[in-house]
């Protein structure tokens, strides 16, 4: 007898080492690695683009022969084009409309693309200015409805492909090349991308029309951030484009650096949270219900913890569908609530930003985007009012955009900015100090990056602080979860060891 109960020990723990270790290498491993991948910074390819050949997307192109009867019928098309041209009326629309157009492309191939103008006559002029061979130009409320504002067409940039372009773009500068040929080069580096290209077309095509870069950035909607456009118009009027767009390379560098620092910090917690629940269902699910037949063979009763443990398992086998269904419910309705409604998405942000740790992470990471972004703006000489404006376009949380609301009413009623920050649960002592220190000396750009480069030293080391905590909790959590479970599996065990050992 003693024999089998060895053996039936042996087989407990046998169980519990693999299943344990199995989660471990197979789950935690892999999930660890993505995980500080992303922390890393920024793709070192937008560090290096300087030095790389600016025509090196521009490839060969195959191009597929065009019939002789198709090109009857695009050579009617274009002779329609040209008498429509002849007798459109020359006083060009109030707003720019969508048009499709049909036209051979310098290199030969047949392209059917959209374009954003005032006339079919500017599109004409500058497609054959840029020697594409028109045959058709099309426009009606529908084509309108479908490719205009608003619609799927334009999208805001990533922060990443937005750093590329203006690295580029400040490196033709630089180099003597005009600016709207600067944007006609890239247009060939857009490679498949048919957004992000006819976005560098429209831009092409303002300028060309003799539109101010900071307008022709304004008219493509959403796709440039408000806060670059600003620069862009302050450094029109001092003359100093190129180091700003190098400015706000760097700048969006950085803040791409601080979102997947965040990013990282909130992520990981998560994931190591689903991954402990993950390892608990799989223990309830195909562990626990192991021992049932163990127990049913020896005749062992069960009670207490055990029971419990033994009903839980039952009753998450036969309902973890509804289970799963429940939980997924929730997020999403949590989540529409957070994005759609102000009231909750403020109360969570307090709730969350009073959480200890986690709280710190989310304030310095809004100090760090905030001060960064207002010694920016000073630096390039945007006016005060359109500053703080930008400033509470720049962050989705309600507690510093309310901040931003107060310090426009300070500057209207001609208070000091710092008075918005005074005595803020949401603003630490040293940024607020330093903000003072900065308005009273006169240096308030240079002083707000002094705050920024301090906070975000601090959101970096308690970032890099989480991560390596995260590691050995996650190890003895799990270690104290199995050691639970298998001590409540256990003990019907030893009750029956002692049992068989009266008896005998």
């Amino acid at each position: 007898m003693s024999s089998i109960l060895t053996d039936i020990f042996l087989s407990i723990i046998l169980i519990f080492k693999h299943a344990y270790l199995g989660l471990l290498n197979g789950v935690y491993a892999p999930l660890r690695s993505l995980f500080d991948a992303s922390s890393k910074s920024v793709d070192t390819i937008y560090k290096t683009t300087v030095k790389n050949n600016p025509y090196k997307n521009i490839k060969e192109v195959k191009v597929k022969p065009i019939s002789p009867k198709q090109q009857e019928l695009l050579n009617n098309k274009k002779h329609e084009l040209q008498k429509e041209l002849a007798t459109e009326d020359t006083k060009a629309n109030k707003k720019t409309l969508i048009y499709i157009y049909t036209a051979k492309s310098p290199t030969g191939k047949l392209v059917k693309e959209r374009f954003s103008a005032f006339s079919k006559t500017d599109v004409n002029s500058y497609l054959v200015n840029e020697g594409y061979d028109v045959y058709s130009i099309e426009t009606s409320p529908w084509i309108n409805f479908v490719y205009g504002e608003g619609s799927f067409g334009s999208r805001k940039w990533k922060t990443k492909d937005l750093i590329f372009w203006l690295t580029q773009l400040s490196t033709y500068l630089k180099a003597g090349i005009t600016l709207t040929d600067a944007v006609k080069i890239l247009i060939n580096q857009m490679g498949k991308d048919k957004g992000k290209k006819r976005t560098m077309e429209s831009l092409a095509y303002e300028l060309t029309m003799g539109e101010s870069f900071s307008n022709a950035l304004e008219k493509q909607g959403t796709v440039f951030p408000n806060l670059l456009i600003n620069m862009v118009k302050a450094a029109e009027a001092t003359g100093g484009l190129e180091e700003t767009l190098d400015d706000m390379a760097n700048y969006y560098n950085e803040i791409e650096k601080i979102k997947k620092q965040m990013l990282s910090a909130m992520t990981y917690p998560s994931v190591v949270m689903v991954f402990a629940l993950a390892v608990i269902t799989f223990i309830l699910l195909y562990i626990v219900p192991q021992f049932v037949d163990i127990y049913e063979q020896l005749g062992v009763q069960v009670s207490g913890l055990t029971l419990f443990l033994l009903n839980l398992s039952t009753f998450m086998q036969a309902n973890i569908v509804y289970i799963l269904l429940g939980v997924i419910t929730v997020l999403v309705v949590l989540i529409f609530m957070y994005k759609k409604i102000k009231a909750f998405r403020r109360l969570m942000q307090v709730i969350v930003m009073h959480i200890p740790v986690v709280g710190n992470i989310v304030i310095y990471n809004e100090i760090t985007i905030f001060t960064k972004t207002f010694a920016s703006l000073l630096k390039n000489n945007v006016f005060i009012t359109e500053t703080i404006d930008i400033l509470s376009k720049i962050t989705n949380n309600e507690i510093y955009k309310e901040i931003m609301f107060n310090t426009i009413n300070n500057i209207a009623k001609g208070d000091k900015i710092s008075e918005a920050f005074k005595d803020h649960w949401a603003v630490p002592e040293v940024a607020y100090y330093m903000i003072v220190t900065g308005e009273s000396t006169g240096q308030l750009a240079e002083m707000m990056g002094r705050v920024s480069e301090y906070y975000q030293v601090q959101h970096h080391t308690i970032v890099e602080s989480i991560k390596s905590l995260i590691e050995p909790v996650l190890i003895v959590a799990l270690a104290l979860i199995v050691g639970f479970i298998l001590i409540a599996v256990v003990i019907p065990m030893f009750g029956f060891y002692q049992e068989m050992s009266t008896q005998i």
